[in-house]
C-alpha cells in the first residue's frame, strides 16, 4: 500500500498569516489554538505526519482540519460544542437537596446526626426524591449552591432571670442618652502576657534581630481596665498589677475625678467585683 497523498493548506494572504500567529500567541480556547497551530505549521511546509507526530494526533485529524481551513477558512478553527445531555435533576430537587443537606437527620428519623454525602445520596433514593444520582453530583450541587461542610460553633445564653429587662435599660441608655448625664461603658480585659514580639526594622545583611523564644515571664502580667465615652467615642484606661475590687473602684474613682459635675450612667460587663449595679453611678 502507497503512502497517502500529503495534502497542505492553501496559500495564505500576509493578514491571514498575522492573524494565525495572534492566534497562536494569544488564544484562550484550546481547540482553537490547536487548529490554528496545524493550519500554520501546514503553510510553513510540514506535511501532515510530521504536525501529527508533534501534536500527538492522528493523521486524519491533521488531514480534517487542514480540509476544513482550505473550504471555509477560520469559521473552521471555532470548535462546534454540543448542548450536552438533558440536566435530569430539576431546579426544585436541587433546591430540596439542600434543604434536607442543612436538616438535622434525626429530624428525619435518622439514627446519625449528621449527613455524609453518601447517606445523603441514599435517603435521596430511599425516600423517591430522586431515581438515581451519584455522590459526585450531590457534592456539586450542594457546591453551586453555597453549602459547605461547617464545624458546628457554640454559644451561651444569659441564665439572668432580669436579663431582657436590662438589656432594654442598656438599648435605651443607647439610644436616648439622658440630657443631663453622661453614658459610659466600662469593661476589663486581661491577664495582657507582656512579652517581646517579632517584628521588622533595617538591620545590617545577615545580623537580624533575635528574640529567645523561651522568655521568662519575671514581671508577671497585666490586667486593663478602660471605658468608652459614648458621647466623644474616647477610651480612658489604667494598666493595673491585678484586677481586685479595689483596682475596679479607683478606676471608677477616676472617671468621677474626670466628670466631676455629671450625673454618670455606667454599663458594665459580667465583672462585678463589687456592690455595683449593671445601670447606674450617680453623684
Amino acid at each position: 500500500m502507497g503512502r497517502r497523498p500529503e495534502v497542505f493548506v492553501r496559500d495564505l494572504s500576509m493578514p491571514e498569516g498575522q492573524r494565525l500567529q495572534r492566534i497562536t500567541r494569544t488564544g484562550k480556547d484550546p481547540v482553537k489554538l490547536r487548529r490554528a497551530i496545524v493550519v500554520l505549521m501546514s503553510a510553513q511546509g510540514q506535511p501532515a505526519v510530521d504536525i501529527a507526530y508533534l501534536l500527538k494526533a492522528t493523521d486524519d485529524y491533521v488531514r480534517d482540519v487542514i480540509h476544513a481551513f482550505n473550504e471555509r477558512g477560520f469559521d473552521a478553527l471555532n470548535p462546534k460544542w454540543r448542548g450536552g445531555t438533558p440536566n435530569k435533576i430539576s431546579e426544585q430537587d436541587r433546591d430540596w437537596i439542600c434543604v434536607i443537606a442543612r436538616c438535622d437527620p434525626r429530624f428525619l428519623g435518622q439514627p446519625f446526626s449528621c449527613w455524609s454525602l453518601s447517606k445523603l445520596r441514599d435517603y435521596l433514593i430511599a425516600t423517591g426524591r430522586v431515581a438515581t444520582i451519584s455522590i459526585e453530583t450531590v457534592r456539586r450541587i450542594l457546591h453551586e449552591q453555597g453549602v459547605t461542610w461547617q464545624s458546628s460553633k457554640t454559644w451561651k445564653a444569659s441564665n439572668d432571670p432580669n436579663f431582657v429587662a436590662k438589656m432594654r435599660a442598656i438599648l435605651d441608655l443607647y439610644d436616648h442618652p439622658p440630657a443631663g448625664g453622661r453614658v459610659v461603658c466600662v469593661d476589663e480585659f486581661g491577664p495582657l502576657n507582656l512579652q517581646p514580639r517579632p517584628g521588622k526594622a533595617w538591620k545590617p545583611q545577615g545580623k537580624p534581630v533575635r528574640l529567645r523564644a523561651t522568655y521568662h515571664r519575671d514581671h508577671g502580667v497585666r490586667h486593663m481596665i478602660a471605658s468608652l465615652d459614648l458621647a466623644t467615642g474616647k477610651i480612658h484606661y489604667r494598666i493595673r498589677d491585678r484586677k481586685r475590687s479595689i483596682e475596679f473602684l479607683d478606676f471608677l474613682k477616676s472617671l468621677r475625678r474626670r466628670w466631676p459635675s455629671e450625673t454618670l450612667h455606667l454599663i458594665l460587663d459580667n465583672f462585678s467585683p463589687g456592690p455595683l449595679q449593671d445601670r447606674g453611678m450617680t453623684g
